[in-house]
């Protein structure tokens, strides 16, 4: 106890340069934090996004379907298996069928992907309901999709498709709504049709290329040769590029640590070099040469500690501001192909906090006590006189 309140005595009274290692030290603790809000918060509205617009809880696929693979649409559909039929009724699953057409909108042709859905289903967020009433060929696009065939609500657009016997045909289509989701994965190039309006126009009745399940759904196993795919398979691509997201600011973090942990060391270093008649009188007066190194470290360490809470109490206020108003995102941002939106709001986890704090901490005390061990082999004699190690 005697050492550590030595130790901070003497870091309080080292002057402005203290307060200068604090000041870096504090601005180091309170960046890691906002990044790694920034990264954790895109990752939890990521998945929050799509879960709610395209996964659901889980899907059921087709064994040919391959959501990347657009070749496979056309064999890539079944009838629904006897199994899944009650759980379709009780609306815990629902049907999508997928197909691939060609669209004219404006004069232009575009290749989309026709998707057929429920109009009552309520497990995503597609709002399907706006298909109803099923008077004519209706459709709905996302903005993305919107945006670049040039459509709007009320607009109409050619479509032609080629059913299961390779026959093509051709349909004018209303579009009924234009729905707005960061998931480009339900919007980019896709329309969305009431799904017995597809299955009729495909000629495939009672079909369907995946289901997508709800909370309440308790099939969790691969049902009669379909392939059950759970939330860890379908948010994979998402959870690997956040981690590449967090490697990258390991460089960020490496930085900000090796400016901040030299002037550590500098200001350490000094304090070795200019209090050798101190450092004399401590081992003279019985003070081992462990525990004189010990000194020296816990000053380093008590910094480190002070510039926590000083990060703390100006970095609380800024950082839920920060989670308030979000980082604004670029415009071509929303026309990649990743879950985003037009800012990230961060969430701050305790332990991405509590790691940054725990590495400042420990970095702090091993950079003081890399100048400080050389105590242990300084001669008594040579200290009380001021002689350099």
């Amino acid at each position: 106890m005697l050492i550590l309140k030595t130790s901070f005595k003497n870091m309080l009274g080292a002057g402005k340069r203290i307060w200068l290692n604090v000041s870096v030290l504090s601005f180091t603790f309170v960046t890691m934090v906002a990044y790694n809000g920034i990264i954790d918060g895109w990752q939890q509205e990521a998945r929050r996004d799509m879960e709610k617009w395209e996964t659901g809880a889980g899907q059921i696929r087709h064994p040919q379907y391959d959501p990347l693979d657009v070749f496979t649409l056309q064999d890539a559909h079944a009838s629904v298996p006897s199994a899944l039929q009650p759980h379709i009724e009780q609306q815990t699953l629902t049907p999508v069928l997928v197909t691939q057409a060609v669209s004219y909108p404006q004069g232009r042709m575009q290749n989309v992907i026709l998707k057929g859905i429920d109009p009552k289903q309520t497990i995503v967020a597609i709002p399907s309901s706006q298909l109803l009433p099923a008077d004519g060929l209706k459709a709905l696009v996302g903005t993305r999709m919107a945006k670049t065939a040039g459509l709007k609500t009320g607009d109409r657009v050619m479509i032609r498709w080629r059913d299961r016997n390779s026959a093509f045909d051709a349909r004018e289509a209303l579009i009924a709504g234009v729905f707005e989701t960061k998931v480009p994965s339900v919007d980019a190039g896709q329309l969305w049709l009431d799904l017995n309006t597809l299955r009729q126009m495909t000629g495939m009745p009672d079909e369907a290329t995946y289901f997508i399940e709800s909370p309440a759904c308790p099939v969790k196993e691969d049902v009669d040769g379909w392939q059950y795919k759970n939330l860890k398979f379908l948010l994979a691509d998402i959870d690997r590029l956040i981690e590449k997201e967090r490697v990258e600011s390991a460089v960020i973090y490496v930085f900000l640590l090796a400016i901040a942990l030299l002037a550590v060391f500098d200001t350490q270093t000094l304090s070795v070099f200019r209090r050798q008649r101190e450092i004399g009188t401590y081992i003279a007066l019985g003070m081992t040469p462990r525990r004189v190194t010990a000194l020296f470290t816990l000053e380093g360490t008590c910094l480190s500690l002070l510039a926590v809470l000083v990060g703390f109490v100006w970095g609380t206020p800024l950082l839920a501001w920060f989670a308030q108003v979000g980082m604004p995102m670029p415009g071509f941002a929303a026309d990649s192909n990743t879950v985003i939106g037009d800012a990230l709001y961060p969430a701050y986890e305790l332990s991405s906090v509590v790691t940054s704090m725990i590495l400042i901490i420990c970095l702090s005390a091993l950079i003081s006590y890399l100048p400080a061990r050389k105590i242990a082999k300084q001669s008594i004699v040579n200290a009380l006189k001021g002689k350099r190690i």
